[in-house]
């Protein structure tokens, strides 16, 4: 594990805006340390050596002075700015070199998978970061997950991870990263009648189911024929 040391200086006012301001402004970052049971101490540290700490890895183990003392910790959090992206605050917790800790450690994936490279297969990632309980010193930098045998529909679990002198926290079926089939783009399937429907609405004023003007006209002219060739009914002859 990364082991680095910083400088930290007292902060006074630690929640005004305007002093805030004027620290990041000059290029330091507001933070505080805190944990052991011990009270916590207000401080700023250099943006630089912040940023080169983070270069050795998020789970360093740093040794900080500070007007106070000096103090091992690890981050536990920090914040940055939406826009500028540059470091707002820092939190460290102080720890023991003699006690398990419990960290979030970054995944990475090696090799390229059997079912990518032949089967045409897609690599879902799903969990980027694994829960680890040990040493501060024995911290691992990044958990290697080779998937280079992984066919379509296979995957790796929590459990098949390779621990070293670390414990893993996470759930053993969890799923890590997996090969999955490509999925298959479906097209919108013409809905019945929808021609018909198109075509009425292109002709305003048509009812739906309204037979032609032509074949109706026919109907009448037909049915006047059939009236006027029906003889009228014989009157009834008075009985004698």
């Amino acid at each position: 594990m990364q082991k680095t040391m910083i400088s930290a200086e007292p902060r006074e006012n630690a929640g005004m805006r305007s002093k805030l301001a004027a620290f990041r402004a000059a290029g330091k970052i507001p933070a505080v340390i805190y944990g052991q049971d011990k009270a916590p101490v207000n401080v700023i540290v250099d943006e630089k050596e912040f940023c080169a700490v983070l270069k050795g890895g998020a789970n360093s183990v740093i040794t900080i002075k500070h007007p106070g003392g000096e103090d091992t910790v690890v981050i536990k959090d920090r914040q940055r700015h939406p826009l500028t992206e540059r470091w707002t605050h820092v939190d460290f917790h102080r720890i023991s070199l003699t006690e398990k800790i419990k960290v979030k450690v970054p995944v990475k994936i090696v090799g390229e998978s059997y079912g990518v490279k032949v089967q045409t297969g897609l690599v879902e990632h799903t969990m980027r970061e694994l829960h680890v309980l040990c040493l501060p010193n024995d911290i691992p930098h990044e958990i290697q997950l080779d998937i280079t045998e992984l066919h379509i529909g296979q995957s790796l679990r929590v459990r098949d991870v390779k621990v070293g002198k670390f414990e893993l926290m996470d759930a053993p079926e969890q799923i890590v990263v997996s090969v999955t089939a490509p999925k298959e783009e479906k097209v919108a399937e013409p809905v019945a009648g929808a021609a018909v429907a198109g075509a009425a609405a292109g002709a305003p004023g048509a009812a739906a189911g309204a037979e032609p003007e032509v074949i109706a006209k026919g109907k009448k002219e037909e049915e006047g024929k059939e009236g006027a060739a029906k003889p009228e009914a014989k009157k009834a002859e008075p009985k004698k």
